[in-house]
């Protein structure tokens, strides 16, 4: 038996690199699944439907069940339809993976309203519309009650958690998903939904655009040795997120080659306090003893 035998999964921006590696293994663990892919460049420009249809006859051809959906993960009704789409085909949804995303990364003094919103809306937006379908759908599920587990995983990044650089915009949104993703594990653990996300490091036409990182991640030259950059290397993290044997909610994983690492949510540090409201003379004074203190 596989891991996700008989679960019905959408997995989005899964017609190349990282999704398209989810799709593969979710197929393979027993899932139905449905592969969204707008079939957009890196920016966002653009659909093609090729990629995720690509997915969809690699699936079929190994004997797995799946269809192709071309929706915007940002659009409200392509969203909606997207989740409409798993219960008309498959006759239910129990997970949803959020993997959409593009890059338009510039330096804040020369970045444009537009770079900002449209990475903004891919992954925020793209984010939130999908969770929010399938979340509606889960609690009527739940109403009915139909209170088998579901489970959602969401893609955050590195960018963000250790806010790279160049990347104010997609780094902001990485770091809002995993908060998103917190919230969303305290809000639908009523309807026995599991919401989890991680921040994964492999080779993809992201990272691969990405200003001082493209050599450091590079195939290996050893024919056969092991490659810890591989994209596949992510996608077993998210199927068991997406199982039923997920003991976790609410946590971010960084996810590299064969490492798992936990991530700490945000947690208080140093600290002044006094008895009464500061003046700022002697705020001043304490906050340089603090940084002083940082600074050892």
């Amino acid at each position: 038996m596989g891991a996700l035998d008989g679960r019905v999964a959408i997995i989005t921006g899964a017609g190349r690199g990282i999704g398209r590696e989810h799709a593969l293994l979710f197929a393979a663990e027993g899932a139905k699944v449905v592969v969204n892919d707008l079939g957009g460049a890196n920016d966002g420009t653009g659909e093609d439907a090729t990629p995720a249809q690509q997915v969809v006859d690699e699936i079929i051809a190994m004997g797995g069940r799946a269809v192709a959906n071309y929706d915007n993960v940002a659009d409200w009704e392509g969203a909606q339809r997207m989740v409409n789409m798993a219960v008309e085909a498959f006759g239910d949804l129990d997970i949803l993976v959020n993997n959409a995303g593009i890059l338009r990364d510039r330096v804040l003094v020369n970045m444009t309203e537009a770079e900002w919103d449209a990475v903004i809306a891919v992954h925020l937006k793209g984010h939130f519309a999908p969770s929010r379908w399938a979340a509606t759908y889960w609690r009527e599920q739940h109403k009915a009650g139909v209170n088998k587990p579901r489970n959602i995983v969401h893609t955050s990044s590195t960018s963000g958690l250790f806010s790279n650089p160049g990347q104010s915009n997609y780094g902001a949104a990485k770091s809002g998903i995993a908060t998103f993703g917190q919230i969303l594990g305290k809000e639908l653990v009523r309807y026995n939904v599991k919401s989890n996300s991680i921040a994964p490091a492999a080779r993809t036409r992201l990272t691969l655009a990405t200003p001082g990182l493209g050599d450091r991640i590079a195939e290996p030259e050893v024919k056969g040795a092991f490659d810890e950059w591989d994209p596949a290397n992510i996608s077993p993290l998210v199927c068991y997120l997406a199982s039923e044997a997920c003991e976790f909610n609410g946590e971010t994983f960084f996810v590299k080659g064969g490492e798992v690492t936990r991530f700490h949510s945000w947690a208080r540090a140093e600290t002044v306090e006094q008895q009464g409201r500061w003046d700022v003379a002697d705020l001043t004074a304490a906050m340089k003893g603090m940084a002083a203190q940082i600074a050892k």
